[in-house]
């Protein structure tokens, strides 16, 4: 494949709002040992994507400042050491950074196939959701098929990823959302019972089915206490993000007599060898969910890649249900 020494891509011009978000013309990358080289169709949009826009989540050092932490499409080039994968495969990828571009670099072992049956468009819907939740609700929360699960924010594309998930895992799942279409979307995935914050009080739910074995939540602020409080005993919180903020005051002595574990992590730092790791997981226990047609990402909606201030604007409004993609080719 010959490839053009430029590409398209959109960069972040200063810190700011959506506006910020500018067209521009980069040199291509090209992939070093251990790295894939790929021609991006299309790339998803996620809110560590708008943080780092605004300023407040900055990329690792090695990675591309260019916003774009999955896509899809099909490798263009192999670096050194490189034998999983050969120029025209169809893959998805978990990304370090760059892919609001023509094309990105990633490390091989960060790749997966495009499960079958399914569209570059939906396989770019994949990479950041399921490595969230798998690695966060099953691998460090420890779910078991009929604990009772709660998601919140269960119209996000997290929230749509986690709900179906869970429910092909065997779970009891429960979840909060902010309207009545939301409830429904989220109830049409599986979850058992969705509740609308604004009318009803998780805590109250949840403590009247024995509470939740494993909450996710990217709320923080006061809900850390209420987590706490819907908890089972030898509950476990898995905390992924703060959009209420990270500080909390928390009466840690009913945490301690129900035994109950708080934990959470972040994805983006993570070594190249725990992504791996959690992509072979993926291969091995989620693409057969897809594959047997228990987990399909929710598209809210599509932008080309022109219009990546517009995608910004969607996802920050709060009123998508699922993913929201960029059109790249």
């Amino acid at each position: 494949m010959t490839l053009p020494k430029t590409m398209r891509a959109v960069e972040i011009t200063k810190p700011g709002g959506p506006e910020v978000l500018q067209m521009t013309e980069v040199p291509v990358p090209m992939p070093g040992p251990g790295q894939v080289l790929i021609e991006v169709a299309y790339a998803g949009v996620n809110r560590p994507d708008a943080l780092q826009r605004a300023g407040s989540y900055a990329p690792p050092p090695s990675a591309s400042p260019l916003p774009g932490l999955e896509a899809a499409g099909r490798v263009a080039a192999v670096g050194p050491d490189v034998s999983d994968w050969a120029v025209g495969d169809r893959v998805t990828a978990l990304l370090p950074g760059g892919g609001y571009a023509d094309y990105v670099v990633t490390p091989a072992a960060h790749a997966l196939p495009i499960p079958e049956g399914m569209g570059l468009r939906e396989a770019a819907c994949l990479p950041e959701t399921c490595f969230t939740v798998w690695s966060n609700v099953v691998m460090r929360g420890g779910l078991r098929a009929g604990e009772r699960f709660l998601v919140h924010g269960g119209s996000s594309g997290i929230g749509t990823t986690a709900i179906q998930i869970a429910n092909a895992f065997g779970a009891r799942v429960f979840t909060t959302a902010g309207s009545v279409e939301k409830c429904a979307a989220c109830e049409g995935l599986g979850a058992e019972r969705a509740i609308n914050y604004r009318e009803e009080d998780f805590v109250e739910v949840l403590a009247a089915e024995g509470g939740a074995d494993v909450i996710l939540d990217m709320v923080g602020g006061d809900y850390i206490a209420r987590n706490l409080r819907a908890l089972a005993e030898d509950g476990r919180l898995v905390q992924i993000a703060f959009l209420n903020g990270p500080k909390a005051e928390v009466n840690f002595a009913p945490m301690m007599m129900k035994r109950q574990t708080i934990t959470g992590s972040t994805l983006r730092p993570q070594s190249d060898l725990a992504k791996a790791r959690i992509a072979a997981e993926l291969l091995a226990h989620v693409w057969p969910m897809i594959e047997a047609g228990r987990l399909a990402p929710v598209i809210d909606s599509e932008f080309p890649l022109d219009e990546a201030a517009e995608a910004h604007r969607r996802i920050e409004s709060s009123g998508h249900i699922g993913k929201i993609v960029l059109k790249v080719r």
